[in-house]
């Protein structure tokens, strides 16, 4: 499995299940659905925009330590525990994702530690991937 590698930085919410931050396998990342907590760890509170910002922030810092930019981000999928959070989740989203990836947005009936807001994407790094 010399061609898959895991992905960890300790600039993100770290796994809190038996999982991975993100993977790289071949000239693709896929980062795991981050929620908005610290690095530490701790729930953020506040607005679902303060919320969807620390959740990019998040993901922001995995692909960094993946050595990819957001604007390689191709496919996002948000997870919103109320759909009436999707024009402010949206108009933090779009700070992040000008470049508009495909996308999915889909309300859930819940979401891990009762979090309102869950954020997992998959960038391209090229065919110069490096593992």
């Amino acid at each position: 499995m010399s061609d898959i590698k895991k992905v960890f930085t300790a600039n993100a919410f770290p796994p809190a299940g038996p999982y991975t931050q993100a993977i790289i396998a071949g000239p693709m990342v896929f980062v795991s659905g981050q929620i908005p907590a610290t690095a530490k760890g701790e729930l953020i509170e506040g607005t679902i925009t303060d919320k969807t910002k620390q959740c990019c922030e998040n993901l922001k810092a995995i692909l960094s330590e993946a050595g990819v930019a957001m604007d390689r981000v191709v496919k996002v999928n948000v997870f919103l525990d109320d759909m009436g959070n999707f024009n402010e989740m949206n108009a933090m989203y779009e700070q992040y994702f000008s470049h508009k990836p495909a996308r999915s947005c889909v309300a859930v009936k819940s979401l891990p530690k009762g979090v309102p807001v869950e954020i997992e994407c998959t960038a391209y790094i090229g065919m110069s991937a490096k593992l």
